[in-house]
């Protein structure tokens, strides 16, 4: 059945009904409680006579086949091409977010045509891509479609990629892992403070989820954007360093980028990163045997200190 000339929304299928029709949705660690007509924090969900929708199932809207290094993923499957899709919506808030216009649209201005889980696995199959990767808005907001498309890419032979910044609920780790083959997770920050100021989240999840991945053995990369005078700092480096070695494992791959204000949603006023801050958080972890990743501007002239894997230079 259409809806104002689209597919109806597809059902949700990680929530629990609660009272008086209001729904919890279970994707994330928001654990949303929505009112009958009502969206939750992402506007992806929308609780329709208490039952919860998915508004982005099957409507990416963005396609793309990137270099798997663009995620960024320097150490897994190097020099190859992977199928890229993101839809719309998020569950951060995150001002210096670089593709807001659709990590934070509700769908109204995209109207992206449907999109079935065997059409993508089939268009990526044709065009020689022997991966398929969730990015460019937080995967977790369309994890069912994430999830359908991930099954039959597996069944064809692939692997599959996510790009995450890590709040997804326990409950959706869980139906993720045995189909994910490789992540990166945006680290912003171990600052609870970072968390609840720019992205209106909370840091400890995040933390868990990279703990956890690294402990099931699906290949983890890190990245951290360098905010000048919120996230470059000396003593928060030196702690996320402490945290990757500790916790995650000290052949993470850490990839350091350069912020850029004028791309950014909400923080444009905010210098970009300077080259000598870059350097100096780069030579930092060294001394903390990190094999970190200098990113600057769109991913040029980057630096590693992993010279025993493949390092792929692209033109």
């Amino acid at each position: 059945m259409k809806e104002n000339g689209r597919q109806e929304p597809a059902r949700g299928a990680f929530w629990h009904a609660l009272d008086d029709q209001t729904v919890q949705c279970d994707l994330c660690h928001r654990f949303c409680r929505i009112r009958e007509g009502q969206p939750g924090f992402c506007r992806t969900r929308v609780n329709r006579m208490g039952l919860l929708f998915s508004l982005n199932y099957a409507h990416p809207a963005s396609i793309a086949l990137d270099p798997v290094e663009k995620k960024p993923l320097y150490h897994f499957m190097p020099g190859s091409m992977t199928f890229s899709l993101g839809t719309f919506g998020c569950n951060f808030r995150c001002g210096n977010c670089q593709n807001w216009q659709i990590s934070q649209d509700d769908g109204r201005r995209h109207h992206p045509a449907e999109r079935s889980p065997q059409s993508i696995v089939r268009e990526a199959i044709d065009l020689g891509a022997p991966s398929v990767s969730f990015t460019y808005n937080e995967p977790t907001v369309c994890a069912e479609y994430a999830l359908d498309c991930m099954r039959i890419a597996r069944r064809a032979g692939m692997k599959t990629i996510w790009v995450t910044n890590g709040y997804m609920s326990d409950n959706l780790l869980e139906k993720l892992l045995p189909l994910l083959d490789a992540v990166n997770v945006d680290l912003k920050s171990v600052d609870d403070a970072f968390y609840r100021r720019v992205c209106q989240a909370r840091v400890a999840p995040v933390l868990r989820t990279i703990e956890r991945l690294a402990g099931e053995g699906v290949h983890l990369e890190l990245t951290t954007l360098l905010i000048p005078g919120f996230s470059d700092g000396d003593d928060m480096l030196k702690r996320a360093a402490e945290f990757i070695v500790t916790k995650v494992g000290a052949k993470t791959p850490w990839h350091l980028s350069a912020f850029v204000p004028a791309i950014s949603w909400r923080m444009q006023n905010i210098t970009e990163t300077p080259d000598e801050r870059l350097e100096q958080a780069y030579s930092n972890s060294l001394l903390n045997d990190v094999p970190a990743r200098l990113a600057r501007g769109k991913d040029a002239g980057a630096l590693s200190t992993y010279p025993r894997s493949q390092e792929i230079q692209r033109r």
